[in-house]
């Protein structure tokens, strides 16, 4: 392989050689829990992590070892961790520098999930205080910095709201105080953006989605971009003796000291692993994902200036139309693409909602999105709708919202669905 393999050669071949024990060309599936080691000083030596090797697919797998080091290389990144779910991965990437009486400080317009995992119920359980903010304002962020501040967390692109934050202003501000920026990049993907030039120190993922890209297969990642210094005195898990480990100390012990200390502790001990076989399907995905995400970007585009044009359509909210309030940010941090996600607030409010929702033929009304498929939900009533009114209405989402991922089938015909939705929304 080239020495500097650009983004569509990595899609296909990062992190992986051809199988040494078959020659396999596609990645194998090692469906194992465990491995044998030659003898039991090379079996001590793996486990007190002195030498590289295969402990327990709790921990590491062949297969999932390729899905880890593929996503790190699109992301720009040292290492990463895969996980069962995005939701593991997003809980994973704070508990790993957090412990009680620390405080994180979040962007409001957060998905349905992250947001009750963050403000309601199971970081108050670990002790662990959120503060949610305007993602719009860097400044809102800094006002809330203090010496329990252990990160910053906000998605590339919101969901539902489909904003862009000011992610350069924002890192910038945490920076100063010495504090690392958590990045959720799900809707944006490595190919449309790399948050790594504008200063995102740690990336995750829902791979279940884009990734993935064809419904089949749950799963999240954890990826280190390497650019955060964790011996800068507000991180003492990364400074002193790891007692389960014979005393080693990640960041003078291990060059991948996040990486390696959230493998060591928060997925060994709790176990929230990647299946082998999911791991071979999201690879399956992300050897398309440039090629899908250059399909998703054009039929969402036309789609959203169709709906705009629309007298059934009150706005649309897709920060690649032009006069959309994220065009500029959109054009400065997304310039391949918006991705396929968008909202719109229909005329006749929430039952017209509904009859346009139940009209539909083409679309799937379903609580996923990023699918090859074009997907429909109504996010007040679904994904959200575990949060209050004054939470619904602090995150931009509005009763009447509809959230549309617009898949990879021929664009009329996508269009034709949605006009017979429309249509049977004005008639009712």
């Amino acid at each position: 392989m080239a020495k500097s393999p650009k983004f569509d050669t990595l899609m296909i071949h990062g992190g992986q050689t051809p199988d040494s024990a078959t020659g396999s060309r596609a990645v194998p599936i090692y469906q194992t829990t465990s491995y044998v080691y030659e003898n039991a000083q090379r079996a001590a030596e793996i486990f007190d992590l002195k030498a590289s090797g295969y402990i327990y697919s709790r921990i590491d797998n062949p297969t999932v070892d390729v899905l880890e080091k593929r996503v790190a290389l699109l992301e720009g990144g040292t290492g990463a961790v895969a996980t069962a779910s995005g939701m593991s991965a997003i809980l994973y990437s704070v508990l790993n520098i957090c412990e009680v009486g620390d405080e994180v400080v979040a962007a409001v317009t957060l998905y349905g999930g992250t947001h009750t995992l963050f403000s309601d119920r199971m970081l108050k359980q670990y002790g662990i205080k959120v503060h949610l903010v305007d993602a719009d304002d860097p400044a809102a962020f800094e006002a809330k910095f203090n010496e329990k501040t252990r990160c910053v967390y906000f998605e590339s692109m919101g969901n539902p709201g489909i904003n862009i934050p000011d992610i350069e202003g924002i890192c910038e501000a945490a920076h100063r105080h010495g504090i690392p920026v958590i990045c959720d990049n799900t809707f944006g993907t490595p190919y449309l953006v790399q948050l790594k030039d504008h200063g995102v120190d740690i990336v995750v993922h829902s791979l279940t989605k884009y990734m993935g890209g064809h419904g089949t297969s749950i799963g999240g990642i954890v990826v280190d971009l390497g650019t955060f210094n964790w011996a800068n005195g507000r991180y003492p898990m990364f400074t002193e003796p790891d007692e389960t480990y014979h005393g080693v100390v990640y960041g003078a012990d291990m060059p991948r000291a996040y990486i390696t200390k959230l493998r060591t502790q928060l997925l060994r001990d709790t176990g929230a692993c990647m299946s082998p076989f999911n791991a071979f399907l999201i690879l399956q995905g992300i050897e398309t994902l440039s090629l899908r995400m250059d399909r998703h970007c054009q039929n969402a585009l036309e789609v959203a200036n169709r709906l705009a044009a629309h007298d059934m359509v009150e706005s649309v909210c897709y920060p690649a139309l032009e006069g959309n309030k994220y065009y500029d940010r959109a054009r400065k941090y997304f310039k391949k693409g918006c991705g396929a996600i968008l909202t719109f607030n229909i005329k006749g409010g929430v039952a017209a909602g509904k009859t346009f929702i139940d009209s539909l033929e083409l679309f799937s009304l379903l609580a996923n999105v990023a699918d090859a498929k074009s997907l429909v939900i109504h996010p007040a009533s679904t994904t959200h709708g575990q949060m209050s009114e004054e939470a619904l209405v602090a995150a931009g989402i509005e009763p009447g919202m509809i959230r549309l991922s617009i898949g990879l089938e021929d664009v009329e015909d996508i269009w034709e669905d949605l006009e017979r939705g429309l249509e049977a929304a004005r008639k009712g």
